[in-house]
């Protein structure tokens, strides 16, 4: 009896490693399936390891992040992968973490340093230590979401955050080696932390390579590693690897959206607005009585396009459902075209919106009952990021806003789709 005691943990241990690392064939670039074939029982130690850890609250290794503790129990909980970041390859951990912090009693940062030293540390001290000899991560990436409650007009509601850490692996070998406090701070301060996509720093003042962005610093410890035998992510890498380069746009100063401010802009990309409207207008399908212009949001600059969706009578349903379909149909198709027009080393504007209005069949007074308006406001960085084949659809919508008849929403493709809320 207790050969057979001793064998039942270690054979849930085994069977639960194997429910929370994506398997191989699932992997579409054949480099990174070969590494994940290659190193899966180092794989599968890490949440065997991690399964010894007690985490003040439940956490749960998952394939989506921003999911409620109900989802997440029947939701596929495999997120432990190889993955590619700026060329280079790391190992990615997502998850959910359910604890729920107060905007009241922490402040952002407070929140993202909770959940890192709870979560993010701990899975990194069961992986770091199973590539010290091997050539591959490059770095270690790790997305986290938790909660956070607040209160709006007295009103108490909860939403989601996550945070995330992308650390060089000769930065975390350094951690893992270090003697005390200080030293191992300043190793993981190499690395970049992000809290919604918006980077930030754990402990101001403590970067340790000024002027250094990550993927230089994940290249340099890497090349500095392998003379020495040791070489050094509704996601979402792709966000990350914009976000690492460029300032994030909830990061910026706000910017001047005074009468005189809009108008000068305006008129220096007027000709360029001018000619983007008549060349994609068959494409587009521009408003003729609303012509792009910019306008302040959020305290940022988006330029506002005002467009008409159509679609046809068969795809009648809720305004989510109408709401992706345009996205998937129109907007998507427009983004890349659009961005022809607006030179990449001009950062005067964070962003653009894109305002349609849905038609069912060509009628004009026809979209489930009343028109439905959506509005896609996207940072420009994602844009890129998407024009570049590096994000997804879904990754682009969580990057930015989603308005349905003036009224933020949520917006999964998918299930939107397929017809659930």
């Amino acid at each position: 009896m207790r050969v057979i005691n001793c064998a039942i943990p270690m054979l849930l241990l085994a069977v639960l490693s194997q429910a929370q690392v994506l398997a191989p064939d699932e992997i579409r670039d054949p480099n990174l399936r070969e590494l994940q074939k290659k190193y899966l029982g180092e794989l599968h130690q890490i949440p065997v390891m991690a399964a010894k850890h007690d985490f003040p609250y439940r956490f749960y290794f998952s394939r989506k992040l921003d999911l409620s503790e109900k989802e997440q129990q029947t939701s596929d909980q495999r997120s432990i992968q190889f993955d590619r970041y700026h060329d280079q390859t790391v190992l990615k951990i997502t998850g959910n973490y359910f604890a729920s912090y107060s905007t009241e009693l922490m402040q952002p940062t407070q929140r993202a340093r909770q959940t890192y030293q709870d979560v993010i540390l701990p899975l990194l001290e069961a992986a770091a230590p199973l590539f010290v000899t091997s050539t591959v991560p490059h770095a270690f990436a790790f997305e986290i979401s938790h909660h956070v409650r607040k209160k709006i007009l007295g009103v108490s509601s909860e939403g989601i955050e996550n945070v995330v850490l992308i650390l060089p692996k000769a930065a975390a070998l350094r951690y893992m080696t270090a003697s005390d406090e200080r030293t191992k701070q300043a190793a993981l301060s190499t690395g970049a932390v992000f809290l919604n996509a918006s980077s930030i720093e754990l402990w101001p003042g403590s970067k340790g390579s000024v002027g250094q962005t990550v993927p230089e610093a994940i290249a340099r410890s890497s090349s500095a590693a392998s003379a020495a035998n040791i070489s050094d992510s509704k996601i979402g890498l792709a966000k990350l690897a914009s976000a690492a380069n460029q300032p994030a746009v909830v990061a910026q100063s706000a910017r001047d959206s005074s009468p005189e401010a809009l108008k000068s802009i305006q008129n220096s990309y007027q000709s360029s607005l001018d000619r983007m409207a008549q060349e994609i207008n068959a494409q587009a399908h521009f408003v003729r009585y609303a012509p792009p212009a910019f306008i302040p949001f959020h305290n940022w600059l988006y330029l506002q396009l005002s467009v008409t969706t159509t679609l046809p009578e068969s795809a009648a349903g809720s305004q989510y459902k109408l709401a992706a379909l345009a996205f998937d149909r129109h907007i998507a198709h427009l983004i890349r075209p659009t961005l022809e027009y607006f030179k990449e080393d001009r950062r005067d504007f964070d962003g653009i919106d894109f305002s349609t209005s849905i038609r069912l069949g060509g009628d004009p007074n026809s979209g489930g009952g009343s028109p439905v308006a959506v509005e896609f406001i996207f940072p420009m960085n994602m844009l890129r990021t998407y024009k570049q084949f590096d994000a997804t659809g879904q990754q682009l919508i969580d990057s930015g806003f989603v308005l349905v008849n003036g009224e933020r929403v949520s917006l999964d493709l998918q299930s939107a789709e397929a017809g659930v809320r």
